[in-house]
């Protein structure tokens, strides 16, 4: 009963992520359509948050003498790397192409389970990421955009693989008697990744001024601090939080295909709040994400017979329903991201 509970609450958190995460970009456009540079609104972004959770960070200071690998991982791979990366593949490559590319994801996910970790993988969770990256393409309607570059391809596929980082780091950070408080890994991973992009952005050539005003979202003006705020407390804070604990709750495969809703979330959005319109391939896309995310988290991953892979002294496998037993997970901003001209989650 116990371990069903903990599934539950697990799948509602991913739920609420993937909502927080598909949020973003319905308050990123109007913001980039009133001016702002895409990567000036990614900094802002993460900027703020860092500044909402330095107090967080504080609390868990003794994060950086206990887990410095993890801190530092997830600040470059879950917080910059995914925005860095994605923002400059769509610079060369269309919108959707990118970001069907980065939701494989839950794939890369399910290979460094079952290769790396060398824990067990569900069928379950294998046919929901082959249907969620099926719809995803009709979502996004991939075939829309089909002028490829080689170099932008890769930062996408780079993208992907700090998203991996993301699900794995975020696993990783609640195993053994040293578990990482989860709020303490996304404060400093926030902070990190806000002085990494600090550095990409250049904020200083950043014109403030148009926070003062008001951005256009479908026919209504809407206060440009007020998107910022969904922005930075919404769609970054609580969705890290409610992800990272997501992914403890759950498992990264789980909670990746889970995220893949995150596309459906923000073109939904984008279709009551923008006036974007669905097209008949977007809505049947969606049906098909939402049928593969039920079907991976509706069957728990294996229990591996034997001790997991690169773990410690005594560490066993043994899982109910994918919630940990023995402090081992059993076997996915994203971040979400902003982008332009199209609505990203």
């Amino acid at each position: 009963m116990h371990a069903s509970q903990g599934r539950s609450a697990g799948l509602g958190l991913a739920l609420g992520s993937a909502f927080a995460f598909g949020g973003s970009g319905v308050a990123a456009k109007p913001l980039i359509e009133a001016g702002l540079d895409p990567l000036h609104v990614v900094w802002l972004r993460v900027a703020g948050s860092a500044l909402v959770m330095l107090p967080v960070a504080w609390r868990h200071r003794d994060l950086v003498r206990r887990r410095p690998a993890l801190l530092a991982g997830f600040g470059l791979l879950a917080v910059a790397g995914v925005q860095a990366c994605y923002f400059a593949a769509i610079s060369r490559i269309p919108v959707g192409v990118a970001l069907l590319i980065e939701y494989l994801a839950p794939a890369l996910v399910l290979g460094w389970v079952r290769f790396v970790q060398r824990r067990p993988v569900t069928r379950a969770a294998a046919l929901g990421v082959v249907l969620a990256v099926a719809g995803l393409a009709c979502v996004v309607e991939v075939w829309s955009g089909l002028g490829f570059d080689a170099f932008g391809v890769l930062l996408a596929l780079a993208a992907a693989c700090c998203q991996v980082g993301y699900f794995v780091l975020s696993d990783h950070g609640g195993d053994g008697d040293d578990a990482a408080d989860p709020l303490g890994v996304i404060a400093y991973g926030l902070l990190i990744g806000a002085v990494v992009l600090t550095l990409l952005a250049r904020p200083w050539g950043m014109d403030f001024s148009l926070l003062g005003g008001s951005a256009d979202m479908g026919g209504t003006q809407v206060p440009a601090a007020l998107l910022l705020g969904w922005i930075v407390l919404i769609a970054t804070v609580l969705a890290y939080v409610t992800g990272v604990v997501s992914v403890r709750r759950l498992s990264p495969q789980v909670a990746g295909v889970v995220a893949c809703l995150e596309a459906v979330i923000a073109t939904v959005l984008a279709w009551v709040l923008l006036r974007e319109h669905l097209s008949a391939p977007q809505i049947l896309g969606g049906a098909v994400v939402l049928v593969g995310a039920f079907i991976a988290q509706s069957q728990a991953p294996k229990a591996a017979s034997g001790p997991v892979a690169g773990g410690g002294p005594g560490q066993s496998a043994a899982v109910e329903d994918g919630v940990t037993v023995d402090g081992v997970t059993g076997g996915g901003v994203a971040g979400g991201e902003l982008s332009a001209p199209q609505v990203a989650p």
